[in-house]
């Protein structure tokens, strides 16, 4: 069996100690690598030799064909779906998913994923990770959660474009949605009038698109850890949408398939430190059962344009599915 590691942010992570499901070990002491699924499946890994450093070398070759597990006319007609909820007042915005699989090519190494990534799609919150049973290459440019102390912050994206004159109206109230949601998300844990909204659909620049994004951030109340925060603000609301328990309820009868790591929590935490930040899992390949995952999205109002959603997954994806196959580029 291959040597777990992790791989974010510069630092390399080696020597598994500990793998748990419970949330509360990360209010103890150790660095850990946490990755929580959409469907709510929490793995924690301790890992005991923490140092700067590059991802393991690991050859890597991408497949060369992929399949949906929704095409463009089950997803327009998910889309149009979502705006009859809207019309019946059921939510004001879901984000409809799908997910591309393709078999995993013999030899191919996440290592070597994970390092094509971070050369050809550098990501504020990228990570690559090896654990049994879960191999994850994230080039994530979402935050969900950022911890130091008791201070927390979520940078929620919504709205993406080509350019940013290509940025429309509905992406800007699509984003302030979402932002209305995570308020009210962490001010489930937070202190009385600690949650404030720093910054507000900035548009930030990312390899071959444009997103909105704004921050809000928070302090926790005395004796609010790792499990209450999770609980009170997952899955992110980002890829959900509002109001979020009516959106997940709708969501699960339109895709297929699960999300898995796509669109749940990837990232780590210093337990010593209380220290830490989870990505949310966009822009994210996972392998299972031979294959190759990845997954793409839109967020979904009344103002959408059915093809113009399924349109923006496949810009959503195509840059990252591109740079998976530059075969070598990564391997050092």
């Amino acid at each position: 069996m291959k040597d777990a590691f992790a791989h974010v942010g510069g630092t390399l992570a080696t020597g598994l100690a500990d793998v748990t499901s419970d949330p509360a070990a990360l209010d103890s002491g150790g660095w850990w690598a946490v990755v929580v699924t959409y469907e709510g499946k929490v793995t924690c890994a301790r890992f005991t030799d923490v140092r700067p450093g590059r991802p393991p070398a690991a050859p890597w070759r991408g497949p060369e064909k992929w399949t949906t597990s929704l095409d463009e006319s089950a997803y327009v007609a998910g889309v149009r779906r979502i705006q009859d909820a809207i019309a019946d007042g059921v939510v004001y915005q879901a984000n409809l998913c799908r997910v591309l699989s393709a078999p995993l090519p013999a030899g191919a190494d996440i290592a070597g994923l994970g390092a094509l990534l971070a050369e050809g799609n550098p990501a504020p919150y990228a990570m690559t990770l090896r654990l049994p049973g879960t191999e994850i290459a994230s080039a994530s440019p979402e935050l969900y959660l950022a911890r130091d102390g008791d201070v927390v912050e979520s940078r929620p994206i919504k709205g993406t474009a080509r350019t940013v004159a290509g940025l429309l109206p509905k992406d800007r109230a699509e984003n302030v949605m979402i932002v209305d949601l995570v308020r009210n998300d962490l001010g489930r844990v937070a202190e009385v009038g600690s949650v404030e909204v720093p910054a507000l659909c900035a548009a930030e620049e990312h390899p071959g698109l444009v997103h909105l994004v704004s921050t809000v951030r928070a302090r926790l109340r005395s004796g609010v850890g790792w499990p209450e925060l999770l609980a009170a603000s997952f899955p992110p609301g980002s890829v959900t949408g509002a109001p979020k328990a009516s959106a997940l309820t709708l969501l699960d009868t339109l895709e297929p398939v699960p999300r898995g790591p796509y669109c749940g929590a990837i990232g780590w935490v210093d337990g010593d430190s209380r220290r830490g930040a989870l990505a949310v899992g966009i822009r994210t390949f996972w392998t299972a059962d031979g294959l190759l995952n990845f997954g793409t999205g839109a967020g979904i109002t009344w103002g959408s344009d059915p093809v113009g959603e399924w349109r923006e997954t496949e810009l959503k994806a195509a840059r990252l599915l591109e740079v998976s196959t530059g075969e070598g580029l990564g391997q050092r």
